[in-house]
């Protein structure tokens, strides 16, 4: 076995680890209800008597399927890892939690825990080319097919079968539901982009000669020079566009100031940068 697939392997096994722990300590203790194939089971349950077990073996096998056909063979395995390693990890859990006696039985506190929990555990499986399976593949499946972010899509099933049970499950469960899969989404949404967002910099400046060179041999980032024209003094002049990460901004901001006292310089976070230098390999001519 390859060094990255051992990597992969360990990942996707913290990840589910993570996941099961805080189902066992924080959701099962207390009665917390969640969203996914297990809030779906519960709605066909209630209207149809159908067992749970029953009806979460098909729609994990569905999903999985479905999840080999549009995403691949590769992403079919290694859910298919987490659909027989998280059962494993639910019942450790579970065995701890006997021995330990519970942290908690605040309603709230188990709420925010949980969901951060969730939230980084899925997002560590997601990250590394996997799911959870269940609810966690049409999210990915709509994320490949239109771009839609894959923790927006999860939040808006998990709300709508929370919204499912609002009929014959406590009013609150529902509200304290609705808390965690708020907070799990913004957790996942967190990891799926840690160390993708970068920093997008535009410097305005009549040394812009001097700045642009500075930043191709401090920084080690491409530029893009826009022709601009200033709006009051109509005086023509060069935009430097550059994408640094966040420790470069310092840097870059230092050596703008002490070329250019007057520099008008524009900085935006953008969630993610593909291309040259970032998703692909620098090239020095």
């Amino acid at each position: 076995m390859k060094v990255t697939s051992i990597k992969k392997l360990a990942v996707i096994l913290a990840g589910n680890a993570i996941y099961a722990f805080a189902i066992a300590y924080f959701i099962l203790p207390i009665g917390l209800i969640t969203g996914g194939t297990t809030g779906i089971a519960l709605v066909i349950q209630h209207y149809t008597g159908l067992e749970i077990s029953i009806f979460v073996s098909v729609f994990n096998i569905v999903m999985f399927l479905l999840g080999a056909l549009v995403l691949g063979k590769e992403f079919a395995m290694t859910t298919l890892v987490s659909s027989l390693v998280y059962p494993i990890f639910l019942q450790l859990g579970q065995w701890t939690v006997s021995k330990t006696g519970i942290l908690t039985d605040d309603f709230l506190l188990c709420t925010v825990f949980a969901g951060v929990m969730i939230g980084i555990g899925i997002g560590i499986i997601i990250s590394a080319g996997a799911s959870t399976g269940g609810m966690d593949i049409p999210p990915l499946i709509i994320n490949k097919k239109t771009g839609l972010s894959v923790a927006g899509v999860l939040n808006f099933f998990d709300i709508c079968i929370l919204l499912m049970q609002i009929t014959f499950s406590n009013k609150e469960q529902i509200l304290y539901g609705i808390i965690l899969v708020c907070i799990y989404t913004y957790a996942l949404e967190k990891v799926l982009m840690l160390g993708k967002s970068k920093v997008q910099v535009k410097i305005i400046s009549e040394k812009y000669e001097e700045i642009n060179r500075k930043i191709l041999e401090t920084v080690d980032r491409g530029t893009t020079l826009f022709k601009a024209e200033g709006g009051f003094t109509r005086k023509e002049n060069y935009t430097i566009l550059t994408v640094v990460s966040k420790r470069q901004l310092f840097t870059l901001n230092e050596f703008v100031h002490e070329i250019d006292p007057d520099a008008f310089i524009v900085i935006d976070e953008v969630r993610e940068v593909k291309g040259r230098g970032f998703t692909v390999g620098k090239e020095y001519k």
